[in-house]
C-alpha cells in the first residue's frame, strides 16, 4: 500500500467484476486507505477483485446483486455496507448498461434496462448514501458518465457513434449528468463533493482489448481513469464538485501525476506532459468523422433577438 489519501474512508464502487473500470477505481482507492465496498452480478468477478484488494493489503466486501431490478437489494446496499464496514463517505456510481442501436430498433426492454443502470440505480444509491453524509458535513459521490451524453453537431451530422445509434445509453447518461449537477447544487456548501466523470476516449479494458477495439489514438488505460476517479474522491468539496469532467483535461489541469494502479509507479506516455498531444490527437480523430472541436462542448443555438 503506497498513500493514504484515503485513509478512514469506505466506499462503494458498482460494477467492480470484469477486470474494468470498476475494478480499477477499487483498486486505487484501496491503494490509498479506502475499505472498499464492491458490487455487481459476477460472484466470480468480484471475488477476483477482493483477491487483487486484499493481496495488496487492503480491506474489501463483496455484495452480489443486480442493479438492473428495482428489487434486487440496491435499496438496502447502502444499509448493509455500513453495517460491515461503517459510515459510506465515498461513493462511485460505475455499473452501466450501454450499446449502440438506431433508435427504432431499440426495445422498450433494453431502454428499461438502460435507465434501470444508468439512472435509477445511481440516483437511489445517492439518496442512500446523502443523509448520513450530511450528518457528517463529508462525502464524496461519483458518477461515471460518457461522452454519448454530449449533443452531437449538425446538420451535417457525424458518421461516428456515438452520434448515431446512441439513443438509449446517450440519453440515460446525459439524465445522469443533470442528476449529477442537481445533486452538486443541492449539496453545495454541506462537505459534499458530487462529481461526473468521462473517459476522454475509450477505455482499454480486458473485454474491449480482447473484442481488438481498443486501436490508434482513440483510447485511455485504466490507470487514467482510476486517477481521475481518486482525484474527484478526494478533492475539496467547496472547490471541486458539480464538474462533468473528461479525465484526460482533468489530470492534465491539476497536473497530477498518473500512477499504476497500485499507488506506486508513473504510467510512461500518461504523464501530464503527454496528456495535451494525446487530447489533440484524439480531437483530430473526431474531426475526421465530421465532429470538429468536440471537446470544447460548442453547441448550435438559435440566435438570441
Amino acid at each position: 500500500m503506497r498513500g493514504d489519501a484515503c485513509a478512514g474512508v469506505t466506499a462503494i464502487v458498482t460494477g467492480a467484476s470484469k477486470g474494468g473500470t470498476g475494478t480499477a477505481i477499487a483498486l486505487r482507492l484501496a491503494a490509498e486507505g479506502a475499505k472498499v465496498a464492491i458490487t455487481a452480478r459476477s460472484v466470480d468477478g468480484l471475488e477476483e477483485t477482493r483477491d487483487r484488494i486484499e493481496r495488496a493489503g487492503g480491506t474489501c466486501l463483496v455484495i452480489p446483486l443486480d442493479l438492473a431490478d428495482p428489487d434486487g437489494g440496491r435499496t438496502t446496499l447502502v444499509e448493509r455496507v455500513e453495517a460491515e464496514l461503517g459510515p459510506v463517505d465515498v461513493l462511485v456510481n460505475n455499473a452501466a448498461v450501454n450499446g449502440y442501436v438506431p433508435f427504432n430498433q431499440v426495445t422498450q426492454h433494453d431502454l428499461e434496462r438502460n435507465l434501470q443502470v444508468n439512472l435509477w440505480a445511481p440516483w437511489e444509491l445517492m439518496k442512500g448514501v446523502i443523509g448520513g453524509m450530511r450528518q457528517r458535513r463529508r462525502g464524496w459521490i461519483l458518477n461515471l458518465t460518457s461522452f454519448a451524453a454530449e449533443l452531437p453537431p449538425g446538420p451535417p451530422f457525424p458518421s461516428n457513434k456515438p452520434a448515431t445509434g446512441g439513443f438509449q445509453y446517450g440519453a440515460s447518461k446525459a439524465a445522469l449528468n443533470r442528476l449529477t449537477v442537481a445533486a452538486a447544487s443541492e449539496t453545495y456548501g454541506e462537505g459534499i463533493a458530487v462529481n461526473a466523470l468521462t473517459p476522454q476516449a475509450a477505455i482499454a479494458t480486458p473485454s474491449l482489448i480482447e473484442a481488438g477495439w481498443i486501436s490508434g489514438p482513440m483510447f485511455e488505460p485504466l490507470e487514467t481513469m482510476a486517477e481521475a476517479a481518486l482525484a474527484l474522491c478526494t478533492g475539496d468539496p467547496s472547490i471541486l464538485t458539480g464538474r462533468i469532467a473528461f479525465s484526460l483535461q482533468l489530470l492534465l489541469e491539476f497536473e497530477r501525476p498518473v500512477r499504476d494502479l497500485s499507488g506506486r509507479d508513473l504510467i510512461d506516455g500518461w504523464q501530464p506532459s503527454d496528456l495535451a498531444k494525446v487530447i489533440a490527437g484524439q480531437e483530430q480523430n473526431l474531426a475526421e468523422s465530421g465532429w470538429p472541436d468536440a471537446y470544447s462542448f460548442g453547441r448550435r443555438h438559435s440566435p438570441r433577438p
